[in-house]
């Protein structure tokens, strides 16, 4: 089961070195990419320091934005590069937070839209990437919109959320789902056959992560009891 890794590096503030977890099985290697392999070689780029610096992601809810920003942080940590993973939608500091982070090789702001709007936010974020590009680091940003659709009141950060290249990060199918599913399911060593991958799809929550979170519970539960992951096992372990 996937448990959260803090990550902590000298060069962060002090009021930032509680960190914010991320999750283990975020990785570029098990993200499927479908539609999304330019965006995907983007990051891979941004982590290894090679490339265009400044990359922004958006999509809607479940369409993998945040997997990718916390897997880009994994994927800089094994290239010997800080980096920090900043998600706006669940802390209630300020915009202080922002500061020194431009010290990093890359930061990771995810859920951008949530400040937009703020004029504290919107400031900051300004001079943030100012700091940034001028210390010769890197910037990853998501988003549930892409810059010009976002209602920004400073010019000045709509401008700069337009430079570099922009992503959109398109939501898996329902084919696309399935064979997520089981490739994941395959990595932890669980072999699903068709109809129990079906019957699972069919009934799980729509976003992909809430699926995963599903499989996170089955996985637990087989190992627990050492059984196999049947029609009947998935009805009796997630109550169907």
């Amino acid at each position: 089961m996937s448990r959260p890794t803090q990550l902590s590096f000298s060069a962060i503030p002090q009021q930032l070195t509680l960190s914010v977890g991320l999750r283990d099985d975020a990785t570029l290697a098990n993200f499927y990419s479908h539609q999304n392999d330019l965006a995907v070689q983007a990051i891979e780029g941004i982590t290894e320091g090679v490339g265009e610096p400044f990359v922004f992601l958006w999509g809607e809810s479940g369409a993998g934005c945040s997997h990718l920003l916390q897997a880009a942080c994994h994927s800089a940590g094994r290239n010997q590069r800080s980096a920090f993973y900043l998600p706006l939608d669940l802390l209630q500091q300020g915009p202080e937070l922002l500061d020194g982070l431009d010290q990093l090789d890359l930061v990771c702001i995810d859920q951008v839209h949530r400040v937009i709007g703020d004029p504290a936010w919107e400031e900051a974020l300004f001079h943030f990437f100012n700091r940034i590009r001028d210390a010769g680091n890197s910037l990853l940003i998501a988003a549930d919109a892409a810059p010009r659709q976002l209602p920004i009141a400073l010019p000045d950060l709509a401008s700069r959320l337009s430079w570099g290249v922009v992503y959109r990060v398109h939501a898996l199918d329902d084919d696309g789902k399935l064979a997520a599913l089981r490739a994941r399911a395959h990595d932890r060593g669980i072999e699903l056959s068709d109809e129990v991958s079906q019957f699972i799809l069919h009934r799980s929550p729509r976003q992909t992560g809430e699926i995963f979170a599903l499989l996170d519970r089955l996985d637990q539960a087989s190992l627990s009891e050492q059984r196999k992951v049947t029609i009947p096992f998935v009805k009796q372990i997630l109550g169907w």
